[in-house]
């Protein structure tokens, strides 16, 4: 049987009887879009936060164009984030009309190196969109700091950090919003797209619900502002209802993963993931590095493991982000990342024999390059 990073099958198991119950509760509640699901998952999500307001999204990537647009992100602002991160959170900056701004990571664990922003923020930069990596958060002090100096909003980009603290604060407390997703190989993940902002701020919430909702106020056919059709789906709120209630327990999930790769690989010459100071990781991704990827990943097909790379192309190298004018060396640290990171199996629910089989393998094979 083949492995594969991500599985929900044993965990669906696991739960099935309360995700079916979720499913049912929806169907017979008689109503089926904006219902009470979605009005009570919002109020336990930015309960958990700690957080006033939390607006449901149809996704992650909406999460972040809406949050961009509450925010007040309008064509020709610039947003500064980074290239090393999943080409949502870039596309969502260019679907605002706002130019994407990058700042390279951290060798030692791939996140927004804080001391480049102050010489990338220009009298356009409107955001900054730190995003926390790999399920650990981003340096966010000087990030805040330089924000307030300059009046700039920043927006977190959550969508791999459910959970995740740094200095005690929760991933999505520590800006003016966050936005998350809850796509099903999240921490917290639904059973199709989802996603949310979080903020603290009662007007930016109001924008959020207008914009999520073609920009109407509370009469379906007056337009205030124009908006998205961007609504959480009642089953899916359901279902992260219930789910968020075991967030806490999927993260310790992780973290006992994360420790047997740490105990069966950490003398093999791989690169293990580093705990940024001050962070409580949750482990969304396990990345490794090494420089002969491509050969160790060919090589565990034979042993029918099959591997992710989190990312194997740099957004600012990609064709579709040309007209931004980077190139090859704009970005050292992120570019050379790309060449050596992949991700094993990662998911609470992962059975502790199939760990131990891909510890294995990678022993092997990496004892033979």
């Amino acid at each position: 049987m083949t492995t594969y990073v991500w599985d929900y099958l044993r965990e669906y198991e696991a739960e099935r009887e309360e995700l079916l119950d979720a499913v049912d509760t929806v169907f017979q509640s008689g109503q089926l879009v904006l219902g009470a699901s979605v009005q009570s998952f919002e109020e336990e999500f930015a309960a958990y936060h700690g957080r006033a307001h939390c607006v449901g999204v149809d996704n992650g990537t909406n999460a972040l164009v809406l949050g961009l647009q509450a925010l007040g992100v309008r064509p020709g602002d610039e947003v500064i984030t980074v290239s090393n991160t999943a080409a949502p959170t870039v596309l969502a900056i260019d679907a605002t009309g706002a130019k994407p701004v990058f700042v390279d990571v951290r060798d030692e664990d791939f996140l927004m190196r804080t001391d480049l922003i102050a010489d990338a923020i220009t009298p356009r930069t409107k955001a900054i969109v730190p995003v926390h990596l790999y399920g650990q958060c981003v340096d966010m002090d000087p990030v805040m700091e330089l924000a307030k100096r300059h009046g700039i909003k920043v927006l977190e980009d959550c969508a791999q950090a459910h959970g995740a603290r740094h200095h005690g604060r929760l991933a999505g407390t520590m800006g003016d919003a966050a936005a998350f997703s809850f796509y099903p190989t999240k921490v917290l993940g639904a059973y199709g797209d989802g996603g949310a902002v979080v903020t603290p701020d009662k007007d930016t919430a109001a924008n959020l619900r207008r914009l999520r909702y073609y920009g109407m106020e509370e009469t379906y056919y007056v337009v205030s502002t124009p908006g998205h059709n961007s609504r959480l789906d009642e089953v899916q709120a359901e279902i992260l209802r219930r789910k968020l209630r075991r967030l806490d327990a999927y993260v310790e999930g992780r973290r006992s993963v994360a420790r047997r790769y740490a105990e069966g690989l950490g003398d093999t010459g791989l690169v293990m993931p580093a705990n940024a100071v001050g962070n409580d990781h949750v482990h969304y991704v396990y990345v490794v590095r090494h420089p002969e990827r491509d050969r160790i990943i060919e090589r565990l097909r034979a042993y029918d493991i099959e591997l992710n790379i989190s990312y194997p192309w740099p957004v600012h190298t990609m064709t579709g982000f040309a007209h931004l004018g980077y190139g090859e060396g704009d970005l050292p640290v992120t570019e050379r990342l790309a060449k050596e990171i992949f991700s094993l199996p990662m998911y609470p629910s992962l059975p502790q024999h199939v760990q131990e089989k891909v510890i294995e393998a990678l022993r092997e094979v990496i004892a033979e390059l």
